[in-house]
């Protein structure tokens, strides 16, 4: 028998190919949706292989305050997953409240970083902005000092926020481990009253992040009759460990996050409480989960009413009367424009009022040079204000008042600092670090390259994208949580951390759009054996000089992480 042992390896069939495989990691819409511009995709990857303090540490890296916001964030991430498309999205939530729990059981901090930048930074306020910008920062080498209007740091974190929402005791943990990184804080400090805008002259740059805590007013008669609390005001003094004295009908007047706090606070005091809004259900600007729990354990609603005035009787609030209303044209923010009825005329009972309407920043501390457009500080879109080297972010600077945005404002003014202070250009810089389109950016590309390059693409892998072939429907795990005839006795928190086994679980859900997890397909499926796994670390190979460029690797990418462009002539 005649045996050959010559092989084809002298055609370089390469030479034909017209299109030219690629790999490239893309951005996940998760990523994407985050305002702190979280690794998610990474950290879940890390969960699903039982490495959670390296996810853990990834997160952190973004985002100071995970814990918090496992339990407080809105979580956008949520609704951009490509999960959400196919049959439910990943509980991103809940996983990063399992990642930044189990690192805090472990004891696991993040190290002290050491000081090595002269340049001393202001921060105005600690709250999750100015906290953010001091933490990121302290992490960039400069020594901060955050001065502090209230006795205790937090801000809202801690004033308006409840306990059975987030407790005492994680607020105080993720606090104490800024502090353990060197931040220095000084409380009872208030610009304009026993701080100056002469004192601060020592420091490169000055953050300004006092967030938003004047309640708005009714601006109906009666609101200063004893009885009528502001939202905030009644959250504040709950928080503080004040005793409250409530009667037994409570009526809440607004629709957003503070509305339903109060409400779901004076049940846990025994009262009843009653939301009144001037809009219907669908026009709430409150989270959606917040309202559902709060309907699930009594809270009663009455949708299109609006008050007119405060009733009294004997010196005390004995009711509202209020306005049927209903929905007219759209107004400036989209939703549609509440109109009273006429003769619609009727009267709710009640023994206290809580005006929950929103809240405005307070400014009178200002500096003549910085400009304030529509109530709010004027920023950039690196929250740099019209004074050279102040800059603010948070509550004070936007209408979109959540933990994560404010978290996201104080981390993007920390860059323009440290950018500021270098002489690096942001402008150049931005496009490299960049995620999404919402102003979010990935501290990890800063710090890892500088001014070397960007090593994922800002292209967005959307549902159409991946290869559904290889994915299977699979339930998205519940959310184990406090009985309702619990809720009632007390302030514990309503929401629990889900166990290793579900966390796990709930991670290998992940699609991980966009990004190679070295499944193989490519190196299984190329018909001319043209890739080949690396020799080191993750990845592939893959030898031009045989591939002819047939996208087959592409089509049988489960995430889209090879791109096929046109071959160079």
């Amino acid at each position: 028998m005649i045996v050959s042992f010559a092989d084809m390896a002298w055609n370089k069939t390469g030479s034909w190919r017209y299109l030219k495989p690629r790999y490239e990691n893309k951005t996940p819409p998760c990523s994407a949706g985050c305002p702190a511009g979280e690794d998610i995709e990474g950290s879940l990857r890390l969960l699903a292989g039982g490495k959670i303090l390296r996810a853990w540490a990834l997160i952190k890296i973004e985002n100071p305050f995970p814990r918090v916001c496992g339990r407080v964030c809105f979580h956008p991430c949520e609704a951009h997953c490509n999960r959400g498309e196919y049959d439910r999205s990943i509980a991103i939530n809940r996983l990063e409240r399992f990642i930044a729990d189990a690192a805090t059981q472990k004891n696991r901090r993040v190290p002290k970083p050491k000081i090595r930048r002269r340049e001393r930074i202001a921060v105005i306020g600690a709250g999750p902005a100015g906290l953010s910008c001091a933490y990121h920062l302290t992490r960039l080498g400069y020594p901060v000092t955050v001065f502090e209007a209230l006795p205790q740091t937090g801000g809202m974190l801690r004033v308006g926020i409840p306990a059975f929402r987030l407790s005492r005791e994680v607020l105080d943990a993720e606090l104490a481990e800024l502090l353990a990184m060197g931040i220095e804080i000084k409380t009872g400090v208030r610009l304009g009253h026993n701080l100056f805008w002469t004192d601060l002259k020592g420091f490169k740059a000055v953050f300004l992040a006092t967030g938003a805590h004047i309640s708005r007013n009714l601006a109906i008669p009666g609101e200063d009759i004893p009885g009528v609390y502001r939202g905030l005001e009644f959250l504040g003094q709950l928080n503080s460990g004040q005793k409250i004295s409530l009667g037994k009908r409570v009526a809440i007047i607004g629709g957003g996050n503070t509305a339903i706090d109060v409400a779901r606070s004076a049940l846990r005091l025994q009262s009843e409480p009653h939301i009144l809004y001037r809009r219907t259900r669908n026009e709430m600007p409150a989270f959606n989960e917040e309202t559902i729990e709060a309907e699930r354990e009594g809270v009663e609603f009455s949708f299109l009413t609006a008050p007119a005035r405060i009733l009294a009787r004997a010196g005390q609030v004995s009711g509202i009367e209020c306005l049927r209303m209903e929905l007219g044209e759209p107004d400036e923010s989209g939703r549609r424009r509440p109109v009273p009825v006429k003769g619609s005329n009727f009267i709710i009972e009640a023994d206290n009022v809580v005006a929950a309407l929103g809240e405005e920043p307070e400014l009178s501390y200002l500096d003549q040079e910085i400009k304030v457009v529509r109530g709010l500080v004027a920023t950039d879109a690196w929250q740099r204000t019209s004074k050279l080297r102040v800059l603010a972010g948070g509550d004070n600077t936007s209408f979109r008042r959540t933990v994560i945005d404010a978290i996201a404002a104080g981390k993007k003014a920390a860059l323009a600092i440290d950018c500021f202070i270098q002489e690096r250009g942001l402008e150049a810089l931005w496009p490299k670090i960049q995620i999404g389109a919402n102003g979010a950016f990935s501290m990890r590309q800063y710090l890892k390259i500088k001014d070397r390059g960007k090593t994922r693409s800002a292209e967005i892998v959307n549902l159409s994208q991946l290869n559904l072939d290889y994915f299977a429907p699979a339930e998205r795990i519940k959310r184990p949580a406090l009985a309702l005839d619990e809720r009632r006795q007390s302030f514990k928190e309503v929401n629990k951390t889900i166990s290793q086994e579900l966390a796990g679980q709930e991670a290998g859900r992940c699609f991980h759009c966009g990004v190679c997890n070295n499944c193989e397909n490519c190196y299984l499926y190329c018909p001319e054996g043209a890739i080949y796994p690396q020799r080191t670390g993750l990845g592939y190979r893959i030898d031009y000089d045989y591939c002819k460029g047939c996208g087959v690797c592409m089509e049988e990418c489960p995430r889209n992480a090879i791109t096929l462009e046109e071959e160079e002539r």
